[in-house]
């Protein structure tokens, strides 16, 4: 399987596997127990914990694990509106990842006042119309490092400095899961107070991430219980996945300079390939900043399903929208704030390149999806 689904999931690095292996059997106790079985377990914990905090600029107590992107997004939008008993307001955009979009849509359902910036054909937002609808209400703004589908990277930085511009009070949150998988993140030259990671987008485990808390932001926990996480996430924490997403991030952190060229290099391998097999070939996002490792495209005429069925037999693995929705048959709403109609969302596939493509991946897969979309045709 030539696989360009890594947006979705990239495979275990090896380097993953060798830091789990002793917890397959040797290391297992429960981290919250005082014993030294547990102590073993709370010290794999910890160190993890500041591995990642010094590869991000935090401090280890800023570092809150999660079961994921989505639980931390959750944490981030409904933790900061329901945070001192309140129901604060939300900014955010229409192009934001679903975990973003339903939280906001549930804190509005319990009376959170929820605003939308403008996003462009381009999918990008302008900061200074983010920082418009801020207002002394304002709970916190959510605007993504990189997004989930088009591979678009966001001004963030810029919004961070023009929403406490507006107001000094108001938390900054983004949601850089896709966009730490090709750069690296520094929480303050971000700007942000708010940052959610999953594991599985650049290498590491399932069912893992985490949520950096810039210390003074109050937050509502989801999970109440045992008061694991200083309080702000209760429950047993899974020790061999977090080890595991500690040796993922260090792992990219080293080979980050070879990643983005490798990366790159077959992403455009691919469009250039592609575009002089396809000549109606329309990428999206074209005009804006883009990350290195997502081609999302727009193959005129061509059902979207139709041709993934086909690349599928063919031995390339893509998708046409983000793996969140459940395999759900959906058009895009990421598209859709885009302006594009939805006959025109349903011609789009997304690409997305990781640590382990290959060279000449990027031609080959273009090879393909040309044969079988003009076999369509």
């Amino acid at each position: 399987m030539l696989y360009l689904d890594h947006a979705a999931s990239s495979p275990l690095r090896p380097e993953v596997w060798a830091a789990i292996e002793p917890f397959r059997n040797d290391v297992y106790g429960n981290p919250s127990g005082s014993h030294a079985v547990s102590r073993q377990a709370k010290n794999a914990i910890e160190d993890a914990r500041d591995l990642i905090a010094s590869l991000i600029n935090a401090d280890p107590r800023e570092i809150v694990f999660t079961g994921g992107g989505s639980e931390s997004d959750n944490q981030a939008i409904k933790g900061r509106a329901f945070s001192g008993g309140r129901r604060g307001a939300i900014v955010t955009s229409p192009t934001e990842h679903d975990a973003v979009l339903g939280s906001a849509e549930y804190c509005g359902s319990f009376g959170s006042a929820v605003a939308f910036a403008k996003v462009t054909v381009d999918g990008l937002v302008d900061p200074a119309e983010v920082a418009s609808h801020v207002t002394a209400d304002t709970a916190v703004v959510s605007i993504m490092m990189g997004n989930n589908e088009t591979g678009v990277r966001l001004p963030v930085e810029e919004v961070a400095a023009a929403v406490k511009a507006a107001n000094p009070a108001a938390i900054v949150h983004t949601d850089a899961v896709q966009g730490y998988v090709s750069e690296r993140v520094d929480v303050d030259v971000l700007g942000v107070d708010l940052l959610s990671l999953a594991a599985h987008k650049f290498g590491g485990p399932k069912g893992v991430g985490l949520l950096y808390v810039r210390s003074g932001t109050r937050l509502a926990p989801l999970v109440h219980g045992g008061g694991q996480e200083l309080g702000r996430r209760s429950g047993t924490h899974n020790v061999m996945a977090i080890v595991g997403m500690a040796a993922a991030m260090a792992a990219l952190e080293e080979d980050r300079a070879g990643f983005r060229a490798r990366v790159m290099g077959e992403r455009d391998a691919f469009e250039a390939r592609l575009a002089g097999l396809v000549p109606d070939l329309v990428v999206t996002g074209a005009g804006a900043p883009r990350m290195v490792q997502t081609s999302h495209v727009r193959l005129p005429a061509i059902r979207n399903e139709m041709l993934l069925v086909r690349l599928d037999r063919a031995g390339l693995a893509a998708s046409a929208a983000s793996a969140c929705q459940s395999g759900a048959a959906t058009v895009s709403h990421v598209l859709e704030a885009m302006g594009m109609t939805p006959a025109l969302a349903r011609e789009c596939l997304r690409f997305s390149f990781g640590w382990s493509t290959a060279e000449g991946e990027g031609a080959r897969a273009a090879r393909l999806v040309a044969d079988e979309a003009g076999a369509l045709r």
